[in-house]
């Protein structure tokens, strides 16, 4: 867990949550030319406390009342008290918001437009369903997703979006004071009408539709949700600047890792381009210098990492490629004091720099610092040949302290698979991993035999993911791309501590590789003579033609790995 001395944000306490409810009334598209759901959507009030103008689905807040209602519905065996109550809830919300009821006679059918226009919108809910007789159809509401508002924003709702079938016989009749303009529209449609600027919808919204709009059927959907009767995500998102302006981003994108650590309690204030003139902090105590290096391989750059700070000293990870101008920026980014150099491998994108930025060192006069890895092995192509001044022990620790007692230490981990030379290093006062290439964010390792070796780098994997554990690890800061933390709230407490952090990516990643080798391993089962170049086509199906050159390389890792196992003798 990071020091709360090394965060670079004053803490705040978010906005308290309020619970509400959202509902998405859906039905089939009658029009054989554009197949699929259609979703009934409405337009807020301009002068709404909260997203004025937006278009939105029907929903408001839960009511004391609506959890003493559950006498008054139907439910699900699997339906929870929360879940009904949020159905009862919703229900209550698109009869009070568009004239939609939910609910049935005793014969079993629903009222219809002339008879819902002459009820009193304005009764309490429980009695208006008593007086008429109606039963409201809990049981065919179901929860799709689980949002929770940014942590940035004045006013946050811990809401689910429920999915419910529109009542034949019923047409949305807008209250003319909360709701405007019931209209139904295919997501697709919704979205691009969004991006064309026409349709202002804010983020949940957008995400929602985007899902909604791979299903089939109005069915197909409800069916989706019935299975375990649970959302089927939950998301708290955080912001970042892209360009300048705000850019949000749910749990499994690429940038939510990054903004979870340097901004925890929602602050916009991160800039999340990609650019190598300047160091970026992370923390107090960590600086990312991303080299110029961009490529196919590197991503936007190796990331070089500056950790300590004035007090202490610093210690570089992965000086990068012998690049003039990258290695200056480093050493003034350190303020020209660099106690180690540590190489994570000795891949060029990673190690050349370290001499150069030794003697700048130097040659300002400071002490010489060591250049500090493990030397490459015999199996390591010419490119990558490297020789450190001093080779790492498997968990020996490299400290930076300061005269108050303020220190900074990173254990070395051996982690052999992408490279035999391979090393992570965690700080330890802090609870960071820093990967290297072993995992990184945006792409898959390559496993490149033979000084690549599958076995060992789902080994270590293993070993690093105990290390979660035993150091109470949440962030991965690797080589490539940004930081990562696949910080998921608990759908039942979201304001409980945030589930999964590094090893939740790591367990992701390895089932991610087995599943891989899985096909790999049916791939040389159903072509028993095949070749790399036969295997690729099915085992790598769901990855570009112009990759499957780069796929090779680790499936022919899978393939030895496969065979030292004793499953194949090829």
């Amino acid at each position: 867990m990071v020091r709360p001395t090394q965060l670079l944000h004053t803490p705040r306490t978010p906005a308290a949550l309020r619970p509400a409810a959202t509902v998405l009334l859906l039905r089939d598209s009658n029009d054989p030319a554009q197949p699929g759901i259609e979703v009934l959507m409405t337009r807020r009030s301009m002068t709404a406390s909260f997203a004025p103008g937006a278009y939105v689905f029907p929903g408001g807040g839960i009511d004391a009342a609506d959890a003493l209602a559950h006498g008054q519905s139907t439910r699900r065996a699997t339906q929870s008290d929360l879940h009904l109550t949020q159905a009862i809830a919703a229900i209550r919300e698109s009869f009070e918001e568009l004239g939609v009821l939910l609910a049935r006679r005793p014969d079993g059918s629903h009222l219809g437009t002339a008879d819902i226009a002459a009820l009193d919108r304005k009764m309490p809910f429980a009695q208006l369903c008593d007086a008429n007789a109606l039963t409201l159809d809990g049981a065919e509401v179901f929860v799709l997703a689980h949002w929770i508002t940014d942590r940035d924003l004045p006013r946050r709702f811990d809401v689910p979006f429920l999915v419910a079938r529109m009542p034949e016989g019923q047409e949305p009749v807008a209250d003319e004071s909360e709701q405007f303009e019931p209209l139904w529209v295919r997501p697709a449609d919704a979205l691009a009408r969004h991006a064309a600027g026409s349709f202002f919808i804010i983020f949940p919204t957008i995400r929602t539709l985007e899902r909604l709009q791979t299903y089939p059927s109005v069915q197909a959907l409800l069916g989706a949700c019935a299975v375990n009767d649970e959302p089927l995500f939950t998301s708290c998102p955080r912001a970042g600047l892209l360009g300048g302006t705000e850019s949000r981003h749910m749990e499994h994108e690429a940038p939510f890792g990054e903004l979870a650590l340097v901004s925890p309690d929602g602050q916009i204030v991160h800039s999340l381009d990609w650019q190598h003139q300047r160091p970026v902090a992370l923390l107090k105590n960590v600086q990312r210098l991303t080299a110029p290096n961009p490529g196919f391989m590197t991503g936007p750059g190796t990331n070089s990492y500056v950790v300590g700070d004035p007090a202490t000293g610093h210690t570089v990870i992965d000086p990068g490629p012998d690049e003039p101008e990258h290695l200056e920026r480093l050493w003034r980014a350190a303020g020209g004091d660099i106690r180690a150099i540590v190489c994570t491998h000795s891949h060029p994108d990673h190690s050349p720099g370290a001499p150069r930025l030794q003697a700048l060192c130097t040659a300002a006069g400071h002490e010489k610092p060591p250049i500090l890895g493990l030397p490459s092995a015999i199996t390591a192509r010419e490119h990558s040949r490297f020789t450190p001044d001093r080779t790492l022990a498997d968990n020996e620790r490299l400290v930076l302290r300061a005269p108050d007692g303020t220190s900074h230490t990173l254990r070395v981990v051996h982690t052999p698979g992408h490279a035999a030379n391979h090393l992570c290093l965690v700080l330890e006062e802090d609870g960071l991993l820093f990967s290297g290439d072993h995992i990184l964010n945006g792409s898959t390792t390559v496993i490149d035999p033979p000084d690549g070796n599958m076995g060992a780098y789902l080994d270590s994997l293993d070993t690093l993911a105990a290390l979660c554990d035993t150091h109470h690890i949440d962030f991965i800061l690797p080589a490539h791309g940004y930081v990562l933390g696949d910080l998921r709230r608990s759908a039942d407490n979201p304001s409980a501590p945030a589930e999964g952090g590094a090893k939740a990516a790591i367990t992701h990643l390895k089932a991610h590789r087995l599943a891989r080798e899985a096909k790999v391993g049916r791939a040389m089962t159903s072509l028993p003579h095949g070749t790399l170049d036969d295997w690729v086509k099915l085992a790598y199906d769901d990855v570009p033609e112009r990759l499957w050159p780069v796929a090779k390389r680790s499936m022919l890792a899978h393939v030895e790995r496969l065979q030292s196992l004793g499953g194949f003798n090829l």
